[in-house]
């Protein structure tokens, strides 16, 4: 567990100095001059036939401001790039241009598959930008976790949450959900990430029993969770820096999906000129490169931004007395109990312990069983003699269980027991409306 002795939760000041040090190169001037290009394009094709209830919808969205969350942003490009591909592939091609009836059209099927290379290729950095920063966040975070089994239980609450967030998002797809649908949900999951990521540091809710779980995690960490996406808070500087050249390139690739879906929806009957073909092509050649520029320095700055505080950067590591271990005495031919009353499935019972006398290391008996509303009892875990040991487990029912060490079969000797014990309830997930800190 990382030392956070002395330290408190970065500020915007702080972070307006730090990132000086890693200013951004302006965006291509190109980038403003082809966005125009390719709104004028846009209005064009609506003069010869008005908008559908669809595309509507994508033109208020384009006459709107970009969002002004930086992983909003991030989310908005990632969705607008997969419904270009989706336009892209050929079986969303117009009829006519799915024949290759022309050499124009056939000219005009090769430069598409060229540009859809180049959106899958910045789809992907985009993914793989956005899986390591969190990752990172969260090993970060765990630098300044307990460094026992605790640790562990919150790994394996955070993959289970993933998973049932994932879950969510494969049941939405299966059932026909559009492409949009699903960013909509996706964004809705992270809003709820970062709402728990709040409610950990305020711990209010649910979280009120894990801060109290997680006894010894520096109150400077639960601070720095609470505060950092405050309104005008450290994300807020980063907002203020970054956010300027990000917003021209989600505003960008709106335009670039909106000429397309307009372009499909007319080419019956006005196909594409070859002018309005080369504009786009280079449209997309300027967005692709500038915006995988963008991803490429801002991952940079987060991995090296002093609110992931590494261990390095706090101190050596240093040893920390856990003053929530309980320390008993189990007399010769007896047993020491402790009975948790659980309310909800999916809680995790986990525990820790070792076992002294005097200064040897010595055993003891230990086994966990379960007790139904009706009093019937089941074995969880079966009798075993251990020096120490830490588990934990999954409940599958509501009711009580009962964690037993016992010592009856010693004849003289009495047992030092240090122990922890705790009970972790389930992370509640959102229903669907329809996951670093904000990094």
């Amino acid at each position: 567990m990382a030392s956070t002795e002395g330290l408190v939760p970065i500020t915007r000041t702080f972070l307006s100095s730090y990132y000086d040090k890693y200013p951004f190169a302006p965006l291509s001037d190109d980038v403003s001059r082809l966005s125009s290009q390719i709104r004028s394009m846009a209005n064009d094709l609506l003069r010869d036939l008005p908008p559908s209830q669809g595309e509507s919808l994508l033109l208020h969205e384009s006459d709107s401001p970009p969002p002004h969350k930086i992983d909003e942003n991030m989310w908005k490009n990632r969705e607008h790039i997969e419904e270009i591909l989706f336009l892209l592939d050929t079986s969303h091609w117009p009829p006519t241009l799915q024949q290759h009836n022309t050499p124009d059209d056939a000219e005009l099927a090769v430069i598409l598959g060229q540009i859809k290379s180049k959106f899958q290729n910045t789809l992907k950095a985009l993914e793989t930008f956005q899986a390591t920063n969190s990752e990172r966040v969260f090993n970060t975070v765990m630098t300044y976790m307990p460094q026992d089994f605790r640790g562990k239980l919150i790994r394996q609450q955070r993959e289970r949450s993933e998973r049932n967030k994932q879950a969510v998002v494969d049941a939405l797809i299966n059932s026909g959900g559009s492409i949009h649908d699903r960013y909509a949900l996706l964004w809705d999951q992270q809003m709820e990430r970062r709402k728990q990521l709040a409610q950990l540091g305020s711990a209010t809710g649910v979280y009120k029993t894990l801060v109290k779980y997680l006894v010894g995690v520096p109150q400077v960490l639960l601070d720095f969770t609470r505060q950092i996406n405050d309104d005008d808070g450290p994300m807020e500087e980063q907002r203020h820096r970054y956010g300027p050249p990000l917003y021209n390139l989600t505003a960008m690739v709106l335009f670039i999906r909106l000429f397309l879906s307009l372009a499909w929806g007319r080419f019956e009957a006005r196909k594409l000129k070859r002018e309005d073909v080369g504009v786009f092509e280079q449209a997309v050649d300027v967005y692709t490169t500038e915006f995988v520029r963008f991803i490429t320095f801002i991952s940079e700055v987060f991995a090296n931004s002093p609110f992931f505080i590494s261990a390095e950067e706090a101190g050596a590591l240093e040893g920390r007395k856990n003053d929530d271990y309980k320390e008993i005495t189990v007399p010769a031919g007896k047993c020491h109990e402790i009975l948790l009353s659980v309310d909800a499935i999916n809680s995790y019972i986990a525990w820790d312990f070792s076992v002294v006398q005097g200064k040897i290391t010595v055993d003891i008996g230990f086994s966990v069983e379960y007790t139904n509303p009706s009093g019937e009892k089941t074995l969880i875990l079966p009798y075993r003699r251990y020096e120490s040991d830490q588990g934990n487990f999954c409940t599958c029912m509501a009711g009580d269980y009962r964690l037993i060490w016992d010592n009856s079969y010693a004849n003289f000797f009495k047992k030092a027991l240090r122990y922890k014990v705790d009970c972790i309830p389930p992370v509640v997930e959102p229903l669907p409306s329809g996951t670093q800190v904000e990094e």
